[in-house]
Protein backbone atom coordinates (compact mmCIF):
# COMPACT_ATOMS: atom_id res chain seq x y z
CA UNK A 1 0.00 0.00 0.00
CA UNK A 2 2.81 2.53 0.47
CA UNK A 3 4.18 1.72 -2.82
CA UNK A 4 1.31 3.24 -4.93
CA UNK A 5 1.11 6.29 -2.36
CA UNK A 6 4.97 7.36 -2.88
CA UNK A 7 4.65 6.92 -6.93
CA UNK A 8 1.70 9.54 -6.25
CA UNK A 9 3.84 12.14 -4.26
CA UNK A 10 5.32 13.87 -7.13
CA UNK A 11 2.32 13.66 -9.26
CA UNK A 12 0.47 15.37 -6.36
CA UNK A 13 1.85 19.25 -6.33
CA UNK A 14 0.63 19.18 -9.95
CA UNK A 15 -3.01 18.05 -9.57
CA UNK A 16 -3.38 21.06 -6.72
CA UNK A 17 -1.48 24.08 -8.82
CA UNK A 18 -3.69 22.47 -12.04
CA UNK A 19 -6.68 22.95 -9.70
CA UNK A 20 -5.86 26.42 -7.95
CA UNK A 21 -5.01 27.62 -12.21
CA UNK A 22 -8.92 26.54 -13.08
CA UNK A 23 -10.32 28.13 -10.35
CA UNK A 24 -8.36 31.95 -10.44
CA UNK A 25 -10.18 34.61 -11.90
CA UNK A 26 -9.12 35.33 -15.60
CA UNK A 27 -8.16 38.88 -16.28
CA UNK A 28 -9.77 40.47 -19.84
CA UNK A 29 -6.61 40.51 -22.21
CA UNK A 30 -6.28 43.54 -23.81
CA UNK A 31 -4.06 44.11 -27.32
CA UNK A 32 -3.30 47.15 -25.62
CA UNK A 33 -1.56 48.28 -22.54
CA UNK A 34 -4.00 49.71 -20.06
CA UNK A 35 -4.55 53.27 -20.03
CA UNK A 36 -2.95 55.04 -17.11
CA UNK A 37 -4.53 58.33 -17.45
CA UNK A 38 -6.49 59.62 -14.00
CA UNK A 39 -9.84 59.46 -14.74
CA UNK A 40 -12.34 61.18 -13.02
CA UNK A 41 -15.71 58.88 -12.15
CA UNK A 42 -18.71 60.11 -14.15
CA UNK A 43 -17.21 61.31 -16.89
CA UNK A 44 -16.37 59.57 -20.26
CA UNK A 45 -12.36 59.78 -21.94
CA UNK A 46 -12.79 62.16 -24.48
CA UNK A 47 -12.33 60.55 -28.02
CA UNK A 48 -8.49 60.62 -29.34
CA UNK A 49 -8.79 63.22 -32.56
CA UNK A 50 -7.09 62.16 -36.05
CA UNK A 51 -2.92 62.68 -36.18
CA UNK A 52 -2.94 65.83 -38.46
CA UNK A 53 0.07 67.59 -37.54
CA UNK A 54 -0.36 70.34 -40.79
CA UNK A 55 -1.79 72.90 -38.38
CA UNK A 56 1.56 72.87 -36.44
CA UNK A 57 3.61 73.29 -39.38
CA UNK A 58 5.04 76.90 -40.37
CA UNK A 59 3.52 78.13 -43.74
CA UNK A 60 6.32 80.26 -45.34
CA UNK A 61 5.04 82.69 -48.29
CA UNK A 62 7.83 83.40 -51.23
CA UNK A 63 9.44 86.28 -50.98
CA UNK A 64 7.59 89.08 -53.92
CA UNK A 65 10.78 91.20 -55.75
CA UNK A 66 9.89 94.93 -55.20
CA UNK A 67 8.26 96.39 -58.06
CA UNK A 68 11.22 98.61 -60.24
CA UNK A 69 9.79 101.88 -61.08
CA UNK A 70 10.65 102.62 -64.96
CA UNK A 71 14.61 104.28 -65.29
CA UNK A 72 15.11 103.99 -61.31
CA UNK A 73 18.83 102.21 -61.07
CA UNK A 74 18.58 98.40 -59.48
CA UNK A 75 19.30 99.18 -55.62
CA UNK A 76 22.33 97.49 -54.64
CA UNK A 77 22.49 93.67 -52.82
CA UNK A 78 22.74 93.21 -49.94
CA UNK A 79 26.77 92.76 -48.64
CA UNK A 80 27.70 90.14 -45.71
CA UNK A 81 28.70 91.69 -42.57
CA UNK A 82 32.60 90.98 -42.06
CA UNK A 83 33.49 88.92 -39.08
CA UNK A 84 34.56 91.41 -35.86
CA UNK A 85 37.51 89.98 -34.16
CA UNK A 86 36.46 87.74 -30.95
CA UNK A 87 39.96 87.35 -29.96
CA UNK A 88 41.34 89.77 -27.22
CA UNK A 89 45.14 89.41 -26.94
CA UNK A 90 45.64 87.18 -23.60
CA UNK A 91 44.32 84.91 -25.96
CA UNK A 92 46.09 85.14 -28.58
CA UNK A 93 48.92 84.87 -26.55
CA UNK A 94 48.13 81.70 -25.35
CA UNK A 95 47.58 80.38 -28.67
CA UNK A 96 51.02 81.89 -29.91
CA UNK A 97 52.50 79.86 -27.05
CA UNK A 98 50.41 76.49 -27.98
CA UNK A 99 51.44 76.53 -31.35
CA UNK A 100 55.12 76.97 -30.49
CA UNK A 101 54.75 74.07 -28.01
CA UNK A 102 53.40 72.22 -30.76
CA UNK A 103 56.20 72.82 -32.99
CA UNK A 104 58.30 71.47 -30.91
CA UNK A 105 56.49 68.15 -30.32
CA UNK A 106 58.44 65.36 -32.15
CA UNK A 107 56.45 62.04 -31.40
CA UNK A 108 52.79 60.82 -31.25
CA UNK A 109 51.41 57.55 -30.25
CA UNK A 110 50.41 56.14 -33.72
CA UNK A 111 51.26 52.70 -35.53
CA UNK A 112 53.87 50.67 -37.33
CA UNK A 113 54.19 47.82 -39.44
CA UNK A 114 56.21 45.05 -38.09
CA UNK A 115 56.82 42.88 -41.44
CA UNK A 116 60.29 40.65 -40.08
CA UNK A 117 60.91 39.05 -36.62
CA UNK A 118 63.27 36.73 -36.86
CA UNK A 119 66.57 35.55 -35.95
CA UNK A 120 68.45 35.67 -40.05
CA UNK A 121 69.92 39.38 -40.48
CA UNK A 122 70.52 38.39 -44.16
CA UNK A 123 66.34 37.75 -44.36
CA UNK A 124 65.74 40.68 -42.90
CA UNK A 125 67.88 43.20 -45.18
CA UNK A 126 66.72 40.95 -48.31
CA UNK A 127 62.60 42.28 -47.43
CA UNK A 128 63.90 45.64 -46.17
CA UNK A 129 65.02 46.10 -50.09
CA UNK A 130 62.19 44.31 -51.48
CA UNK A 131 60.24 46.95 -49.69
CA UNK A 132 62.15 50.02 -49.91
CA UNK A 133 62.87 49.18 -54.22
CA UNK A 134 59.37 49.28 -54.30
CA UNK A 135 58.36 52.12 -51.54
CA UNK A 136 61.02 54.39 -51.75
CA UNK A 137 59.25 57.12 -49.32
CA UNK A 138 58.55 54.80 -46.39
CA UNK A 139 60.33 54.67 -43.04
CA UNK A 140 61.80 51.40 -42.03
CA UNK A 141 63.50 50.45 -38.59
CA UNK A 142 65.76 47.64 -38.20
CA UNK A 143 66.31 46.79 -34.07
CA UNK A 144 68.12 44.29 -33.11
CA UNK A 145 67.42 42.67 -29.69
CA UNK A 146 70.12 39.50 -29.29
CA UNK A 147 69.20 37.36 -30.84
CA UNK A 148 66.08 38.65 -32.77
CA UNK A 149 65.84 41.24 -35.65
CA UNK A 150 62.96 43.19 -36.00
CA UNK A 151 61.95 45.50 -39.15
CA UNK A 152 59.21 47.93 -38.72
CA UNK A 153 58.01 49.85 -41.57
CA UNK A 154 56.34 53.31 -41.60
CA UNK A 155 54.89 55.73 -39.18
CA UNK A 156 51.54 56.06 -39.45
CA UNK A 157 49.06 58.18 -36.87
CA UNK A 158 45.73 56.18 -37.43
CA UNK A 159 44.91 52.70 -37.23
CA UNK A 160 43.26 52.95 -40.68
CA UNK A 161 46.58 54.93 -42.37
CA UNK A 162 48.20 51.50 -41.17
CA UNK A 163 45.79 49.12 -42.26
CA UNK A 164 46.20 50.70 -45.86
CA UNK A 165 50.15 50.48 -45.70
CA UNK A 166 49.96 46.59 -44.31
CA UNK A 167 47.23 46.09 -47.11
CA UNK A 168 50.16 47.34 -49.68
CA UNK A 169 53.18 44.93 -48.10
CA UNK A 170 50.86 42.60 -48.88
CA UNK A 171 53.34 40.05 -50.50
CA UNK A 172 56.61 41.11 -49.98
CA UNK A 173 56.94 39.80 -46.33
CA UNK A 174 55.70 36.16 -45.11
CA UNK A 175 53.80 38.44 -42.02
CA UNK A 176 52.80 41.15 -41.38
CA UNK A 177 51.76 42.66 -38.06
CA UNK A 178 50.39 46.35 -36.71
CA UNK A 179 52.15 47.45 -33.65
CA UNK A 180 51.46 50.24 -31.57
CA UNK A 181 54.07 52.39 -30.86
CA UNK A 182 55.82 56.18 -30.80
CA UNK A 183 55.79 57.38 -34.34
CA UNK A 184 57.65 60.44 -36.03
CA UNK A 185 55.73 63.40 -36.37
CA UNK A 186 57.38 65.06 -39.50
CA UNK A 187 60.00 63.23 -41.31
CA UNK A 188 61.73 66.63 -42.26
CA UNK A 189 64.68 67.68 -39.57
Amino acid sequence: MKTPLLKMLPVLPLLVLAACAGTASQAPRASAPPDTTLKKPGVPAPALPAEDVSKYRPVVAAPRPAPVAAGAALAPAKTAVPPTNQVNAPLEQRLRDQAYTNQNVKYTQGYRVLVYLGIERDRAMAIRRAIIGRYPDETDYLTFKAPVYRLYIGDYLTKLDAARGLARLRGLAPKLELEATQVLLNKNP
